[in-house]
This record gives C-alpha cells, structure tokens and sequence, in this order.
C-alpha cells in the first residue's frame, strides 16, 4: 500500500513538471514562430521523463540492505553507491563515488525549486554533505540510510532530516549534439 501511495506521488509529481508552455509574450511568440519553443519544450519533456525513469527504477531498489563501500543491488548499497548506480543505470550519467564529491559536481539549487530526481543532501556525520539522496517530490527521497537499515523513503519534514538538511543539488546533463 505504502509503495502504491509513493508511486501515485510521483506520479502527481511529473504530471506538474510536464505543464504545457504557452505563448504569453512577444519573445513566446517568436520563439514559437521559429519552432524553438517546441524544441525547448521537447528538451524538457526529456529531462521530465529521465527523472521519472531515475525515480520509478531507484523505487525499484526499495529494501536492499545497506552496505558501506557497496554500489549494487547484489552488495547492497551506501548512500552514493546508491545515487551513483541510479544515475548510471538509468540517464547513463558518471558521478563521483563520494557524497561530498556528488554535491561538489552538481549545480546547487534552492530547496523551493527540488524536483523529482534532484539530489539532497544532509549532515549525519558532523560534516557537510555526508549523506545524499534522490528526492521523489512532495517532500520525500530515497535512500540507503545506514548499517542494518535498507534502501527506503523518507519525509525530508521529519525533524531529525529536517535539522540536518545540508542542500539541493541538480544534475547537469552534459549538452547533446545539435
């Protein structure tokens, strides 16, 4: 039941990022008129639907057991073992091995503007950025948490995240060839 309530969340989620763009102003207009507005849109369908894919397969992974070093489902997974092996599986994206190496090479973004497949990240060590996520939208994310727990969906309003919150994070695709 819990995992058909995450689904239908994320679903919510990607349906609002896939609003169409319409024509408001004069520089609407001609980017429509010299097709450039569908291009931009198109460009955003697709970064909407990879973050879907990245979303529903990382939800995929729900109850593999945590294991620190570990990046595979058949090792089990820490924190960045995680997010590393969902970027690589499923937008074909290489990033660091480390959380703090994650957070470093991705684009810093306001906790307003997280969407599904953005990074979050927390200070559970007394560092910076020594846990990370995959935020799933309506204030949620998965992830590996720590020995003898599993992969698993948390509510970032929950105090214990709340307080340790370090930042978003988005993950840059590099450009694609005309």
């Amino acid at each position: 039941m819990r995992l058909l309530h995450l689904i239908a969340i994320f679903l919510f989620a990607t349906h609002a990022l896939a609003s169409p763009v319409v024509p408001a102003d004069d520089m609407e207009r001609m980017l429509a008129d010299k097709g450039l507005l569908a291009r931009i849109d198109q460009a955003r369908q697709t970064a909407t639907d990879k973050a879907s894919e990245l979303v529903f397969t990382a939800l995929g992974f729900l109850g593999v057991p945590y294991r620190r070093g570990g990046s595979t489902a058949e090792a089990g997974f820490d924190c960045s073992g995680f997010v590393k092996a969902m970027y690589e599986q499923t937008v074909g994206l290489i990033l660091p091995r480390r959380a703090e190496q994650q957070a470093a090479s991705t684009q810093k973004i306001e906790r307003s503007e997280l969407q599904p497949g953005d990074l979050v990240f927390f200070n559970t060590m007394r560092r910076a950025f020594s846990h990370v996520g995959i935020y799933v939208g309506e204030g949620k994310f998965i992830h590996s948490p720590k020995p003898g727990a599993e992969v698993r969906v948390e509510d970032m309003g929950v105090s214990y995240w709340s307080r340790r919150f370090d930042g978003a994070r988005r993950v840059q695709s590099p450009p694609t060839a005309p």
